[in-house]
């Protein structure tokens, strides 16, 4: 069982204005590693409401249209509750290298919530970089995670 990303689809990106740098960075790291990204805003630093950019993301993950999902905002908090609002959508707000790669490992996260206020950019860079390396583990995992819906 190959529990990583499909390359072959894009990494859905958001954030809010106070994620915005981070994204726009994020970006630029995940296109260099031969991912397509689809960026679902926000375009600018200009005030912005948060569930407006991770809804979308969610949704390109739900429907299959992106292979995961990277969320950034002030806290993470914001985009991180927004995003489980989706059925079949499990972000995990994180904010060290662990709970990144744990938060695949152990929970199948499909987005990751970055909160930019609390993490240097290149933290941000190695939590997204582990997220997207790691699998799934499934055994004893399994059963719990199938119980989150």
């Amino acid at each position: 069982m190959n529990n990583t990303f499909d390359k072959n689809l894009p990494i859905a990106i958001g954030c809010d204005h106070a994620g915005f740098e981070y994204k726009e960075a994020l970006k630029n790291m995940l296109t260099a590693q031969g991912w397509q990204v689809s960026d679902k805003g926000t375009y600018s630093l200009d005030s912005t409401d948060y569930p407006d950019y991770a809804h979308p993301v969610a949704q390109m993950v739900e429907g299959g249209k992106a292979a995961a999902g990277i969320l950034v905002c002030g806290s993470g908090n914001g985009v991180c509750m927004t995003a489980n609002k989706h059925a079949s959508i499990r972000a995990a707000l994180c904010w060290n290298e662990e709970l990144a790669a744990l938060a695949r490992q152990h929970n199948n996260a499909n987005i990751i919530c970055i909160p930019s206020r609390f993490v240097s950019y290149e933290l941000a860079e190695k939590m997204a970089d582990i997220f997207l390396s790691a699998a799934f583990e499934g055994g004893r995992h399994e059963k719990r995670v199938n119980k989150i819906s």
